[in-house]
């Protein structure tokens, strides 16, 4: 049977051993003859649509039956393998719950294998739910949530021009915010500016250039100054990031945003800019806690020397300097990374493993968020270990050449190995309150278990 993990204990992850069983055909919640409209759509509308919709970033549209009729075949091979939609994170170990889990259940998985199997007929249009509306391609996705229609400041890259045939480009413009005052943040959404950009746009981070005096939000992996630190990292498979209620962001007078913009390759010329859509807090609605985007490495440059047709490891390590929450995992590899995991070297010596991406994929640089509940606690002096494995053999189908050595670099045929996480920093005693919340809440969810089971 499936050992799944729970966000037992004070630090909120422990380590959980088995393996997964596979789906089976008749497993409970299945119906027995399912149909487009009335069972596959509202699945598709849940965990599809995000990408398989009209001029998204997606191939084909999954909104309507005549769209999705013709890829059956394809829809049950992807969703049976779980490639789709991508969703790397080992089920069988580390935290479990996340705030963004877009990965499908073992029923959802056997209900649109078993209506492919059955023919995918389409059904009643009265079963169907209505249609899911979604922004356009000039819309902003978290803007509604704070009753508004753009966010409080949009800061635009100057404009780029990759040319038809060109090599992948880095464009790294730097510009002004135009902030006079301090202004906390409590969201932050990147868009590359058309669908044609959205095309040929892999990543964009964006570091926030201010003068930095707080040592906690202060990045020397990756920065090496005492700038303000990488501020979000956008990449294929990303939104934005919504900070958890009373945390966010600081921007100070004078802030400058550093764009990091990979561009790759195209058959036509393209111009695009990046948009930075940043959501403020009310003035005078200051958040208690300050959250920082850490680029934690698992090697460095002169350990990223993969022999030809190896399988290599590298570690990194990052040592909390004052109590923190993690509130995300986003592995960063390039085409031949293989996985990556994050574990907690607690002071006490235990070391629990927070999250493991067992089949880490270039195309798709998920971020993982936590759930309220199981975002680990972490005590001052703990240890951030960050695994990554390489695969340069012919067993990486994203392998572009097993027989060369492979160094570290900026471009997609180099490698390099870090994660982007998200901590907030708490004071001992906002450590401790929250530490009583979460046991406070275990327990309470514990007891109600028991009482449902009696």
């Amino acid at each position: 049977m499936r050992v799944l993990s729970k966000h037992l204990g004070v630090f909120g992850a422990v380590c959980a051993i088995g393996f997964a069983m596979p789906a089976l055909a008749n497993a409970a919640g299945v119906p027995d003859r399912p149909t487009f409209a009335k069972d596959i759509a509202p699945i598709f509308q849940e965990k599809c649509e995000a990408c398989h919709r009209p001029d998204s970033i997606a191939p084909m549209s999954l909104v309507t039956y005549e769209d999705a009729r013709p890829w059956a075949r394809s829809i049950r091979s992807r969703v049976s393998e779980r490639q789709m939609p991508p969703w790397h994170i080992d089920k069988t170990v580390g935290i479990q719950e996340f705030k963004n889990d877009r990965s499908l259940s073992d029923d959802q998985i056997n209900t649109i294998v078993k209506w492919i199997d059955q023919g995918a007929p389409k059904g009643d249009p009265k079963d169907a739910p209505p249609a899911k509306v979604w922004p356009n391609e000039q819309g902003w996705n978290f803007a509604k949530l704070f009753g508004q229609t753009e966010p409080d400041l949009i800061v635009r890259s100057t404009p780029f021009t990759q040319k038809a045939g060109a090599n992948d480009t880095w464009w790294k413009p730097i510009v002004e915010t135009g902030l006079t005052e301090p202004r906390w943040v409590r969201a932050i959404e990147i868009r590359p500016a058309t669908v044609k950009g959205r095309k040929i746009t892999h990543h964009a981070v964006e570091r926030l250039i201010q003068e930095e005096t707080d040592p906690l939000a202060q990045n020397p992996l990756d920065n090496g100054t005492n700038i303000g630190g990488t501020f979000m990292e956008w990449a294929v498979g990303k939104q934005g990031e919504l900070m958890r209620p009373n945390s966010g962001k600081l921007m100070l007078p004078g802030a400058k945003i550093g764009f990091d913009i990979h561009y790759s390759g195209t058959n036509e010329d393209v111009t695009d800019n990046v948009e930075l859509g940043i959501y403020f807090y009310p003035k005078g609605q200051e958040p208690k806690f300050r959250q920082v985007l850490h680029s934690m490495s698992a090697t460095n440059s002169a350990e990223v020397d993969i022999p030809p047709n190896t399988v290599k490891a590298t570690q990194g390590f990052f040592v909390l300097k004052e109590n923190a929450r993690v509130e995300s995992f986003q592995p960063h590899m390039h085409l031949r990374g293989k996985a990556m995991s994050m574990e907690a070297i607690l002071p006490t010596g235990q070391v629990s493993m927070l999250s493991y991406v067992a089949h880490f994929n270039f195309n798709w640089h998920n971020s993982y968020v936590y759930a309220d509940d199981a975002a680990p606690l972490l005590p001052k002096g703990t240890i951030i270990k960050v695994t990554a494995w390489h695969d340069n053999t012919t067993a990486n189908k994203a392998n572009p050449d097993p027989n060369v050595w492979v160094g570290h670099g900026d471009r997609t045929v180099d490698e390099m190995a870090h994660a982007w996480v998200n901590v907030t920093y708490l004071g001992d005693e906002d450590y401790k309150a929250e530490l009583e919340a979460r046991k406070a809440k275990i327990t309470s969810n514990n007891t109600q278990q028991q009482q449902q089971q009696q």
